[in-house]
């Protein structure tokens, strides 16, 4: 151990000298985190990232292999990139950095050249599924913000998935609040196969020098008589709304200050009646997404601005005039009271007057208080560019929002929200206006001030805001609150929250032992962790997925019922003769297996071309699934992943969500979306069926869901039946059947292994989507037009004869076409005819 002004640093062969400040808190964080698996609770600004780095410095030095990070946004895998850089005495070039913006052909050689990989959780995600990185030499894998382990989020996947892979696991978890109740701290930890929960406080004595009080503080404001007017215009639609669905049945208030929790319900029953088929509840869900859009209505003009709640009009106006107009949306325009509100707030030339209150604050902080930096977050981008805006006539102001371009604003890219933070911490402006982007783990400078423009009622959001100040000196939080509305329930729910947290908190870390016993794994990180869970698919392939493979090797044990591969009907009959005889059958494409992507490839870590891909790819050590990008919002990819001798990989595929040999290809629908088809003039369920056709001699279409076919809709059996008919006759598709994710998984492995261990055929995408003929082209031209849709387009193009007649159709004459009312042509001529700015 070294000291330079009485500051002690941590010593070890792989951190710099003089540059970890030796703290025993942390010290003895790392030190349980070392030896198991384990869950970090730390208050923001006190070094999780120290912990993590000390745990990942021993492992690589005493084990080698590699050391996983993931971080839940790409400013902070930039972040803790550069601190590892720092931090580690590796060569930068073997710390990289995984985001979307990195080739996934070039990720594979990457990841098993580093030391250190720093991604976020979804290009790891994507990586495992495609089966381009292997996590076997994993030694130290870190989750920070790790409360986000729940539900159907990436570090849950992966961490089953590292818990079955690794060699050697040792799981850190991280997070300044890791829940809002012991429930939920239970949840993330099994998740993420932790068995051990390492809390400190600031109560700890040996936490408490290194932290100041934060005083938080609340402050009232009272909205404008014509605000108000606004407001309660607004809420009379509401109750308006509320009473018709009372006498639906399926609400006792018709106060407009509802609940969340009661509009879900409402939608749950309203659900249950269309379910039914009860025609009431078409009606009631409809009606129900009008009382939704006027609460956020209402929100805006309370607690964020009246220019705020303009854009929004304005955003349900152009939704109103598209072609697939909700009623909802429809209704809500031409609403006579909303029309009136809507007048009333575009000729309202004041502020909210949170805004001026935020320059008060911002000029007693920078100029009387002799303050040097504030955040200022809100939940809005709107309102995030007003504040911007009209603090920057007193202040140097810069807004820091997420990479995402929305209706009138335009996001940042990852460079430029790195140079604004880094600006931000070098002194060179004093005010950052943040959106929630900011909130989670970035490491925004010390602050003299955090400014909530509106409460947030979840208190792991709050807690992470407040995390900004405090950290060096004492700190001030101010939360502004419009009186008598939504602001004031949100800030006591959030309140409330907070101290139920703290609370959990202090009696996870009272009766650590006792929990521990509650959690997975305890005892160590021999790797254990993951087997009881099934993190490699073993234990968990119900339905017929452990004889499959006994089937695959005909090892038939009739006490059992068969599977679909015992009904095969031998290479003598028709089905087998003309394996191979086929352009389609015997194109396997070999030479020309090289798999191809985008170089700069989306956030989702795919290819990202939409044109798609021609490729090869033949295994000898099992059965390999080639997955459409696209298909990875289910949970299917994710399942095949895991099981035994299923090997994934990910392509845009141009034809097909699924290939599973040379000849097989498969389209999945759900039962909704199949009939979306028959009922909204959408073909292109047909399209792609003629597509499969084309380029695989046994293409399938999989119908996904438990729904009734022909009582789900108020669709004649007939059409059903039609429907069916054309894809069996007229394409040569096979339609099977199955009932959730979970069996469609199941059938798409019993098929793969039928065709290439059975058959022994290989796997071989090729195709490409059925170019559109001209007419087909000039339709979409036109149906592209204010979103007139495609009927719409057929009519204007038989009664004009060509694009450019439609195109330059005087208002009148566009009326003369079936379809095409006033409003449509207007807007028509608006989109023709306006100058094109950006």
């Amino acid at each position: 151990m070294a000291a330079t002004e009485d500051v002690a640093y941590v010593e070890h062969p792989l951190l710099p000298p003089g540059l970890v400040e030796r703290r025993r808190y942390q010290l003895e964080l790392a030190g349980q985190a070392r030896s198991e698996h384990t869950l970090v609770c730390l208050p923001t600004g006190l070094g999780k990232t120290t912990v993590s780095l000390l745990v990942t410095a021993e492992r690589l030095h005493e084990r080698g292999g590699t050391a996983l990070f993931l971080a839940p946004t790409k400013p902070l895998v930039t972040q803790h990139a550069e601190f590892y850089r720092q931090a580690l005495e590796i060569p930068d070039d073997e710390i990289v950095v995984f985001t979307g913006e990195v080739s996934p052909d070039d990720r594979g050689d990457l990841f098993d050249r580093a030391q250190v990989v720093i991604a976020t959780p979804q290009v790891i995600e994507n990586d495992l599924v495609g089966n381009r990185i292997d996590l076997a030499d994993v030694t130290h894998l870190t989750f920070d913000e790790c409360h986000r382990a729940t539900g159907d989020y990436s570090y849950v996947y992966i961490a089953e998935r590292y818990h079955a892979d690794a060699d050697d696991p040792l799981v850190t978890a991280m997070s300044a609040s890791p829940g809002g109740d012991g429930e939920e701290i239970r949840t993330v930890c099994e998740n993420l196969g932790v068995g051990n929960v390492a809390v400190m406080t600031e109560e700890d004595a040996d936490v408490d020098e290194y932290t100041h009080d934060t005083d938080v503080e609340w402050i009232e404001v009272e909205l404008p008589e014509t605000v108000i007017e606004i407001r309660d215009a607004l809420n009379e639609v509401i109750e308006d709304r509320l009473e018709k669905l009372k006498a639906l049945g399926v609400t006792e208030s018709t106060s407009p200050d509802l609940s969340q929790k009661q509009l879900n319900r409402m939608r749950g029953k309203l659900q249950k009646m269309m379910d039914a088929d009860q025609s009431e509840g078409y009606k009631g869900i409809s009606t129900h997404a009008e009382v939704m859009k006027l609460r956020r209505a209402v929100e805006l003009v309370e607690t964020q601005s009246v220019d705020a709640l303009c854009r929004y009009f304005e955003r349900q106006r152009q939704a109103a005039r598209s072609s697939g107009a909700s009623k909802a949306s429809q209704r809500l325009v031409s609403e006579p009271k909303v029309r009136e509100a809507m007048r009333k707030a575009e000729s309202f030339d004041g502020t909210h007057p949170k805004f001026s209150r935020t320059r008060i604050l911002l000029a007693e902080t920078l100029g009387i208080g002799g303050g040097e930096r504030v955040i200022v977050f809100t939940e809005s981008r709107d309102t995030a560019e007003a504040l911007t805006e009209f603090l920057g006539e007193h202040f140097d102001v810069h807004r820091f929002v997420g990479q995402g371009d929305k209706e009138g604003s335009d996001g940042m890219t990852q460079t430029q929200q790195a140079e604004t933070l880094s600006a931000f911490r070098n002194g060179e402006f004093e005010v950052l206006v943040s959106t929630s982007v900011a909130e989670e783990g970035l490491d925004v400078p010390e602050v003299d001030l955090v400014l909530f423009f509106e409460p947030v009622p979840t208190a792991i959001r709050s807690i992470q805001r407040k995390g900004r100040t405090g950290r060096q000196a004492a700190g001030r939080v101010v939360v502004l609150m419009a009186k008598d509305t939504r602001d004031e329930a949100f800030f006591w729910i959030a309140r409330r929250r907070e101290q139920r947290m703290e609370s959990e908190l202090r009696e996870l870390k009272e009766s650590a032992n006792e929990i521990q016993k509650e959690l997975p794994g305890e005892g160590g990180n021999d790797g254990d962790n993951g087997d009881d869970d099934g993190g490699n698919g073993d234990d968990d392939g119900g339905n017929g997925d452990e004889h499959v493979g006994k089937e695959a090797e005909g090892d038939y044990d009739g006490d059992r019922q068969p599977g679909l591969s015992d009904f095969t009907t031998g290479s003598g009959t028709p089905a087998d003769s003309s394996d191979g005889e086929t352009p389609e059958d015997g194109a396997t494409g070999d030479d020309n297996d090289e798999e191809r992507g985008s170089a700069s490839a989306d956030s989702s870590g795919g290819a990202g071309e939409e044109d798609g891909i021609v490729a090869t790819a033949e295994r000898d050590d099992g059965v390999e699934i080639v997955i459409d990008q696209r298909e990875l919002d289910s949970h299917i990819a994710r399942d095949l992943s895991t099981r035994e001798g299923i090997h994934t990989r990910l392509e845009t595929l141009s034809v097909g969500d699924y290939v599973l040999s040379d000849r097989v290809a498969v389209e999945r629908k759900s039962v909704d979306d199949f009939l979306d088809t028959l009922t909204g003039g959408d073909r292109s369920l047909f399209d792609q069926a003629g597509d499969l056709a084309r380029n695989y001699s046994r293409p399938v279409v999989i119908l996904e869901g438990e729904t009734d076919l022909y009582g789900a809709r108020n669709v004649h059996p007939n059409a059903i039946r039609g429907a069916l008919a054309s894809l069996a006759i007229d394409f040569d598709v096979s339609v099977l059947r199955t009932e959730d994710a979970e069996g469609t998984a199941n059938m798409l492995e019993t098929i793969a292994r039928r065709e290439q261990e059975d058959r022994d055929r290989a796997v071989s995408v090729h195709g490409e989507k059925g170019s559109k003929t001209l007419p087909e082209q000039q339709e979409y031209v036109v149906s592209a037009i204010a979103d007139i849709g495609p009927i719409t387009a057929r009519g204007l193009l038989e009664a004009f004869g060509s694009v450019e007649a439609v195109m330059t159709a005087e208002k009148d004459d566009l009326r003369e076409v079936d379809g095409v009312g006033e409003v449509t042509a207007d807007r028509i001529r608006e989109v023709v005819a306006s100058e094109y700015v950006r």
